[in-house]
């Protein structure tokens, strides 16, 4: 009998453990979902004998990010925008697509001031051009092409309640210029997109 009840009362305290155990995790809000509105400036590129700018355009950024601990986290992001490339040169030409961007990287949390909590980032991951083939848009041969992409930035959360944030960043995505598996519209060169955005952060 005296085994039995101290079975019971281990069982007891594993059990207090435990649940004390997932109210803190669940306490320190270890996960957080973003949604963000952002811009879309793409830096002219040449090479080849051929020169490539694309308009200026907006779009949005979807992020979930894991807190390791204060100070280190993980987070993954998809991002999408459209605009049109220009292309100039042997063989003028432009191309509207759509742009899918997914990415990932490690974020490290800077000394907090007052609400506002800084960090920077940085990742890799890929941008995916798809010509949406609508007239005036569109170039005989172009087709889906994938870039991998370099992602660095900074940026700052502003909380206001223990389960919400204003969230401000700037993303600079570096990168291969798309040619659309085209010979005649590639650069060969190096680009950047500047990505500021904000948005509302969810923290559970």
């Amino acid at each position: 009998m005296e085994l039995k009840y101290s079975i019971q009362r281990a069982a007891v305290i594993a059990g207090v453990l435990a649940l004390v155990s997932i109210t803190a995790v669940a306490q320190e809000n270890r996960s957080e979902i973003s949604i963000q509105g952002t811009g879309f400036f793409t830096k002219d590129t040449a090479g080849n004998g051929v020169f490539e700018a694309a308009n200026e355009t907006g779009g949005f950024l979807l992020g979930y990010r894991y807190n390791f601990n204060r100070w280190l986290a993980a987070e993954a992001n998809y991002g999408y925008d459209r605009n049109t490339q220009f292309y100039f040169g042997g063989t003028p030409a432009r191309v509207q697509a759509d742009i899918h961007q997914i990415t990932g990287s490690a974020v490290v949390k800077l000394p907090s001031f007052a609400r506002l909590q800084p960090y920077a980032l940085a990742g890799a991951g890929a941008l995916v051009f798809d010509p949406t083939g609508n007239s005036g848009g569109t170039f005989a041969g172009a087709t889906l092409e994938a870039k991998a992409a370099f992602v660095y930035g900074v940026g700052a959360q502003d909380a206001f309640t223990r389960h919400l944030s204003l969230q401000a960043e700037y993303h600079g995505l570096v990168y291969m210029a798309p040619s659309f598996n085209l010979a005649g519209l590639s650069t060969d060169s190096w680009t950047q997109i500047a990505q500021p955005s904000a948005g509302i952060v969810f923290h559970f």
